[in-house]
C-alpha cells in the first residue's frame, strides 16, 4: 500500500452519471459478442454520493473477466443453468458461463456492490437475477471525450476518472480485468480515500483467491456494516 492508501495488487473512461435502479426504461438485452455491450448514455437519476464515516465501502464491479471468463477455448468452460433461467431469445449466450456461487459470495463481502460496466442498466436485467442479487446502483458512462483520447494516450484506463469521481473520497476496490500501474498511479495522486484496484485473470474470473484478497482489504478498510 503506499502514502494515499491505494492497494498496489496484481492478481494475474469518463464522468459518469450515477443512476439508481429506478433510473428509465431497461436497456436491449446484450448482443451476441463477448465484449460488453458499447457504453450508451440515457437520462439518469442522479444515486446520492457522500463521504464522512459510517459508510461501507464501494466495489466497482465489471462483468466481462470477472463474473463472464474468456479466453480459453469455449469447451474449457462449464455453463450453468439458473431455475428459473432468466435467458430469453436474443441474450448473450455467454451469460451461462457465470457461476451462480458468485451471488452469495459477492453478497457476503462488507461493501457496497456497484456496477461498473458497459453492460449498465444489462446488468441489473440480465445478471443480477441470475446470481441471485438484487438491482444494484449503475454507473453510466457519457460520452468519449477529448479527455478520453489523451487519457488512452497516457495508458489510463477510461473508467478510472468517473469511479474516482463516483467515490467522492469513499473507500472503494474497483474490480476488473484490465486495471494497470497507470490507473493504480492515478488513483493514489487524485483519490483521498483508500483504495484496492484488483485486476482478475479474464481467462478464470473472479477466483476464492480473488475473493479471499477483497475480504482481507474490506475487513480492514470497513467502517460499519449493514
Amino acid at each position: 500500500m503506499d502514502g494515499d492508501g491505494v492497494v498496489m495488487q496484481e492478481a494475474v473512461n469518463q464522468r459518469p452519471a450515477i443512476i439508481g435502479f429506478d433510473g428509465g426504461s431497461v436497456a436491449t438485452p446484450a448482443e451476441f459478442v463477448l465484449i460488453e455491450p458499447a457504453r450508451r448514455v440515457k437520462a439518469a437519476t442522479v444515486w446520492p454520493v457522500t463521504g464522512g464515516s459510517g459508510q461501507r465501502p464501494l466495489l466497482f464491479l465489471d462483468v466481462d473477466g470477472p463474473l463472464i471468463p474468456f479466453g480459453l477455448a469455449p469447451r474449457q468452460y462449464p455453463t450453468y443453468r439458473t431455475t428459473p433461467d432468466p435467458q430469453q431469445n436474443g441474450s448473450n449466450p455467454l451469460l451461462s458461463r457465470i457461476n451462480p456461487e458468485h451471488g452469495p459470495r459477492l453478497a457476503a463481502l462488507p461493501c457496497e456492490l456497484v456496477w461498473a460496466t458497459t453492460w449498465m442498466h444489462d446488468a441489473n436485467e440480465c445478471i443480477a437475477p441470475r446470481i441471485g442479487l438484487p438491482r444494484l446502483a449503475v454507473v453510466i458512462w457519457p460520452e468519449p471525450s477529448g479527455v478520453d483520447e489523451q487519457d488512452e494516450r497516457n495508458g489510463l484506463h477510461w473508467k478510472t476518472r468517473g469511479l474516482v469521481d463516483w467515490a467522492a473520497g469513499r473507500p472503494f476496490a474497483w474490480v476488473d480485468d484490465e486495471i494497470t500501474d497507470t490507473d493504480r498511479a492515478w488513483v493514489s495522486a487524485h483519490h483521498h480515500g483508500s483504495a484496492l484496484l484488483h485486476r482478475i485473470d479474464p481467462r478464470h474470473g473472479l477466483t476464492a483467491a480473488d475473493y479471499a484478497s477483497l475480504e482481507e482489504w474490506l475487513q480492514k478498510t470497513g467502517t460499519g456494516s449493514g
